[in-house]
């Protein structure tokens, strides 16, 4: 080893040490100074209509344990891709609100101190309503409950398995946080994540996230919370006793969309919002899918575009266009076409193969063949590792989808093993630590139900399990008005 290599090494080593001192030994870096580290990364760049390109080369880290050799492996055999993104938005009412964080550090995935985290990528658009303060608290907070939520010392693989659990979770515990607070603002929620070609998008609301891939194919990440057009979410929120309708005016004409009464909602799940009633949930529709090596394009956008532009329209507006010109654009064609009636704001996240110059998404030349082929679906069982025979130009693999507002479904056991988000006497919401008789089953229910299974975790706290019952109707959700 050469003397600069070795210092190198000492240094990474004398960091990491220094990290796991601040963090009690945990392993994890804290949040604050990840976003120190971050926030100086971030100065050199537009918080809003820059440009900016990331790579991380994991070869490079240091030979570690078993999972450190596997990465290591994976990654020669298939290298990181590239961002670019760029945000436009224009304000209406100022509720609108975004993150956009490049190199986030992963917890360590290996067992060797010396090698250097992995790192990702999340982008965010937050569309608040009844004022800004629910959205600006999820855009600071939501990210350090997910990865609360996650397990320490797992290998990528188990990294990415085990997201889709987090993120629900996640957003629980930040609806439950500022519930607490007492404000009545809430807000949408379509938060992305990605980890080399994988792309995660957990999402509550109607902001959106689309998928322009190579050749033309625009496909959905997201699933639109409204009232209006989401039949199951009507059903849900009646069945656990909300009440749908229109707003009714003087000589009992019905105008509008279908709202939740009481608070007027059109939506059906949010974050925030305690004074419409617990039965308007923050779990969030998760989706989660590999890219091929071709690469593609992502659009994260609020109502504001979509109310203008449908998927399609919006991908086509911009193809040919590098990201920064492309978020725009996007916005300025939906200004010209309903002019500024709402916030406005969109992201726009080319993810580009290494070593290429790539043109941004062009029409295609035979689009029912490629919309034929841009999701193809993954074994059933969810634990098979991703692997590079699936890496098909044109091709998008589907790993996991999941929309129920049921916890019990969505925290329940995993079948990867047994492994679940949070240990046996954690809260797997609020991340408390509970006494061996404190905790209490996600899939406790009636006592002859065959359904319960109250000696299986995860198990919650006595507030989050208060919650999860509200949620479903299984109690008064004690709405206050403040």
């Amino acid at each position: 080893m050469s003397s600069s290599s070795a210092s190198s090494s000492a240094a990474a080593q004398q960091a990491h040490h220094h990290h796991r001192h601040q963090a009690g030994g945990s392993g994890l870096v804290p949040l604050a100074a990840l976003i120190k580290e971050e926030a100086r990364t971030e100065r050199r760049t537009s918080a809003c209509g820059g440009s900016r390109i990331c790579a991380r080369d994991e070869n490079a880290a240091g030979v570690g344990g078993s999972g450190a050799r596997e990465e290591a492996a994976e990654d020669a055999q298939q290298e990181r891709p590239l961002l670019r993104y760029g945000c436009a938005a224009q304000s209406k009412k100022g509720e609108d609100f975004f993150l956009l964080r490049t190199d986030c550090p992963r917890p360590c995935t290996s067992s060797s101190a010396a090698s250097p985290h992995s790192t990702f990528a999340v982008f965010a658009v937050l569309d608040g309503h009844n004022g800004n303060a629910a959205a600006i608290y999820t855009r600071d907070n939501l990210l350090n409950h997910v990865l609360s939520a996650m397990p320490r010392g797992l290998s990528r693989e188990e990294w990415l398995h085990t997201l889709p659990r987090a993120l629900v979770a996640g957003f629980v515990k930040t609806d439950k946080e500022f519930q607490s607070k007492g404000q009545t603002s809430g807000t949408t929620a379509t938060f992305v994540i990605i980890d080399g070609w994988t792309i995660t998008v957990a999402s509550v609301g109607d902001s959106r996230c689309i998928l322009d891939a190579q050749g033309g194919a625009v496909s959905l990440l997201t699933v639109d919370h409204r009232l209006e057009e989401n039949v199951e979410e009507r059903e849900r929120v009646t069945a656990s006793g909300g009440e749908v309708g229109r707003l009714s005016v003087v000589g009992g004409a019905e105008i509008g969309p279908l709202r939740c009464w009481p608070g007027g909602l059109c939506l059906s799940r949010s974050i925030g919002d305690i004074d419409v009633g617990e039965f308007i949930v923050p779990v969030p529709y998760v989706k989660q899918v590999k890219l091929s090596n071709a690469g593609g394009r992502l659009i994260i956008a609020s109502d504001g575009i979509w109310d203008a532009l449908s998927s399609e329209s919006a991908a086509k507006s911009c193809r040919g266009l590098p990201a920064e010109l492309a978020a725009k654009q996007v916005v300025k064609e939906a200004l010209r076409i309903r002019g500024l009636k709402d916030d406005t704001t969109c992201i726009v996240v080319d993810i580009i193969p290494p070593g290429q110059i790539m043109q941004p998404p062009s029409p295609p030349k035979r689009m029912n063949k490629l919309k034929s082929l841009i999701f193809r679906k993954k074994a059933k069982d969810p634990s098979q590792k991703l692997t590079k025979e699936h890496l098909v130009s044109g091709i998008v693999e589907e790993i996991f989808e999941e929309g129920s507002a049921m916890l019990s479904e969505r925290l329940g056991p995993d079948s990867n093993g047994g492994r679940t988000s949070s240990s046996l006497f954690t809260c797997a919401i609020c991340q408390v630590d509970l006494e061996p008789s404190e905790g209490i089953s996600v899939h406790t229910g009636p006592i002859f139900s065959s359904r319960s299974k109250p000696w299986e975790g995860p198990f919650l706290c006595s507030d989050c399990r208060d919650k999860k019952d509200a949620m479903e109707g299984k109690r008064p959700s004690g709405v206050k008005v403040l």
